[in-house]
């Protein structure tokens, strides 16, 4: 599973830029305008397919993946151009990746889906200061 991750975001890191830029696809009579994300965007659309499979492993209780390293991007990866890099970000990206972290230690005493959700509790209480459109679509990576 982590390789898929892995494959899958760097695929998507090759296809795009570092900043949404528009592009124009004409097929025909029809003319599409098609974003493409940046860096940051990418990352975090992976952050949460990777987390999704994860969601389903902490349910069954065992975890059979490690900390993806690529998560570690989130330091440098590139925002839009309508965006940009700030304190708030930075605190609560490096509390996010530590939490992350402690999804899979084993020798914790707090449960494996409480050390879970604190991570996309995380995620959720960042995007409520900047970016709050994929809150929704987050919420749902909680374990009930």
């Amino acid at each position: 599973m982590f390789k898929y991750f892995c494959l899958s975001v760097l695929v998507l890191m090759l296809s795009c830029n570092t900043s949404e830029k528009k592009v124009t696809i004409v097929d025909g009579t029809k003319k599409y305008d098609v974003y493409q994300g940046s860096e940051m965007a990418i990352l975090m659309r992976g952050m949460h397919a990777f987390n999704l499979q994860l969601k389903k492993e902490v349910e069954n209780g065992k975890i059979t993946t490690e900390f993806p390293e690529e998560f570690l991007k989130i330091y440098t990866a590139e925002f839009s151009e309508s965006k940009s890099r700030n304190s708030t970000f930075d605190q609560y990206s490096g509390k996010f990746i530590e939490a992350q972290k402690m999804v899979f230690t084993e020798d914790s005493s707090v449960s494996l889906s409480k050390r879970y959700n604190t991570a996309i509790n995380l995620c959720i209480s960042c995007h409520q200061t900047e970016c709050t459109g994929p809150i929704p679509k987050i919420k749902k990576l909680l374990i009930k």
